[in-house]
């Protein structure tokens, strides 16, 4: 079923939404209850996270596909997957919703709308860890969508599970999270002097991702194996 541009754009942005407000909310409430230990508040999060992507991949996807990645968009367009008209509004309703989801969090947790963030996360073991992250990503996704399509959801909110911990930067690996999280000062935060850097490099992961994939899995086997598309 073909759902019209309008309805696709809106799934985007409560998909994203309620990413940034798992990421953000469960971060809140994990530094609060661990009494300090960072490692729990770590696990907490990243439960969290995963859990939340695997449910909004499953509830969203059927309508949008369930990006919530700007990256994902772009790749998706090139790949003839996406109309290349549809990626500025996928995008704008991604960043939307990722602003909208931080402040959703802050706001049942009796925090401000925004506060920017002092936590810092530069350097290059960081910023080589979110290419890592985000080649990943890329690869996972455009491996399952096109080889088993069922398992998107399972096999992208494991990896990010799994990457909060493999990664020094915990696998942010999407702008418009990045962005979003640049305003909230809690367990999720990143200082915005760091956020350009970190765009940057999960562009630079995504591209590598994208260029090796599309040359192990062509098109002619994503056709034969039943693959979305």
């Amino acid at each position: 079923m073909k759902f019209s541009l309008a309805r696709r754009v809106c799934a985007e942005f409560f998909g994203t939404a309620f990413l940034l407000t798992a990421v953000v909310g469960s971060g809140i409430m994990a530094e609060r209850l661990c009494g300090g230990n960072i490692a729990i508040a770590l696990l907490a999060n990243s439960i969290a996270t995963g859990a939340a992507l695997i449910t909004l991949i499953l509830t969203f996807g059927p309508v949008s596909g369930a990006h919530f990645n700007p990256l994902v968009t772009f790749a998706e367009a090139i790949s003839g997957g996406l109309a290349r008209v549809d990626v500025l509004p996928y995008v704008l309703a991604q960043f939307a919703g990722a602003l909208a989801g931080t402040v959703n969090s802050h706001y049942m947790f009796g925090l401000p709308g925004f506060t920017l963030s002092r936590h810092a996360r530069g350097g290059p073991a960081q910023l080589y860890a979110e290419i890592v992250a985000t080649f990943g990503l890329i690869a996972v996704i455009f491996a399952c969508s096109r080889l088993n399509r069922n398992v998107v959801p399972l096999a992208v909110g494991s990896y990010i599970a799994a990457a909060y911990w493999f990664t020094s930067s915990t696998s942010f690996a999407n702008p418009a999270v990045t962005v979003a999280r640049c305003l909230t000062d809690t367990f999720a935060g990143i200082r915005p002097r760091d956020v350009p850097g970190f765009v940057l490099a999960e562009i630079c992961g995504a591209g590598i991702a994208f260029l090796l994939f599309r040359w192990l899995i062509p098109a002619e086997l994503s056709a034969k194996s039943g693959a979305y598309r």
